[in-house]
């Protein structure tokens, strides 16, 4: 939870304010994740902070969704462009990653 805390403060992803009189501000929960590595082994236990989004309504709260995600047939294509023109494939794991995006609502958690 700390790291996650540190990241976020780090990042600037939130301000700490008091809600306007009209603001139904959004819930949120800790999720808990084990991370093993291929022998069962822990390998580092991680901490989320999530918005419960659930429990807006549609028209009300917000007007669109969005979540950008790949498809196993982007990967597909990704990996045969890559066997075809012989390039090299690195992977990498990103321990905070934040989406950056221009809200022109208030929201408030």
């Amino acid at each position: 939870m700390k790291e996650e805390l540190k990241s976020m403060d780090k990042n600037h992803v939130w301000t700490l304010v008091q809600p306007s009189s009209n603001a139904k501000p959004i819930g949120c929960k800790w999720v808990y994740k084990t991370k093993k590595d291929s022998k069962g082994q822990i390998e580092r236990l991680k901490a989320r902070l999530v918005a419960k989004g659930f429990t807006e309504r549609e028209g009300f709260e917000y007007t669109e969704t969005f979540s950008p995600v790949s498809s196993k047939d982007s990967f597909r294509i990704i990996m045969a462009l890559t066997a075809h023109f012989n390039l090299e494939v690195h992977q990498m794991d990103v321990r905070t990653a934040f989406l950056n995006g221009d809200l022109h609502e208030e929201i408030f958690m």
